[in-house]
């Protein structure tokens, strides 16, 4: 009965905002790869994300959404770093503000180097921080979502962070020698700290 009580609270709280189903394909063959990549990059033999406590902002580098969605859908080893399966996000907010949903909450996918393991990533469409932070539309709706992903998950404003600091979190493990500083330079830490001021507390 209390589980139930604070499932009800925390929905109040942080209601769920509308999000568009599009899954991308992520068939047995995948699940393998995310797997064994989990494996080598975290000693974890499985490709569930259980108990995140990370969210990770990032923006595209595209300017429409099905760019992004072309983008993710196949699963070839990603440019950067050769590795399979392909890179992914679970949400990607468009410009005009629709969330959309590529992957299950509960599979891990291939995001942020150190942080897959724990992390959910949300993607905006757009080339710069400044794209994101100046669209009103595009902000409010990824305020909305990541505030309910925090309530639901119990996930703390301190853990919601832009790629460009992945390194900096407490979280981030990487077994990979050549990996253990990779990062990118989206979502900075300045642009983290007016977005994280603009979270409301569960």
């Amino acid at each position: 009965m209390l589980g139930l009580i604070t499932a009800l609270a925390l929905a109040t709280a942080a209601p769920q905002p509308t999000i568009v189903q599009k899954p991308i394909p992520f068939p047995k063959a995948r699940k393998e790869q995310m797997a064994a990549y989990a494996q080598r990059h975290y000693g974890i033999d499985s490709y569930r994300l259980r108990d995140p406590k990370v969210i990770v902002e990032h923006y595209t580098v595209t300017s429409t959404f099905q760019q992004t969605f072309n983008t993710f859908a196949p699963n070839n080893p990603d440019p950067e770093l050769k590795e399979l399966p392909g890179t992914c996000a679970h949400y990607v907010i468009d410009r005009d503000g629709t969330i959309y949903q590529l992957v299950p909450r509960s599979i891990m996918c291939r995001h942020t180097v150190g942080l897959n393991y724990t992390a959910f990533g949300i993607e905006h469409v757009g080339m710069s921080d400044g794209d994101v932070m100046g669209n009103k539309r595009q902000l409010a709706a990824s305020l909305r979502l990541t505030r309910w992903l925090q309530c639901r998950y119990g996930i703390q404003t301190k853990n919601v962070i832009g790629h460009s600091e992945s390194l900096s979190s407490p979280f981030h493990t990487e077994r990979v020698e050549r990996l253990k500083q990779q990062t990118h330079g989206d979502m900075t830490r300045a642009t983290m700290r007016t977005y994280r001021s603009r979270l409301r507390p569960c």
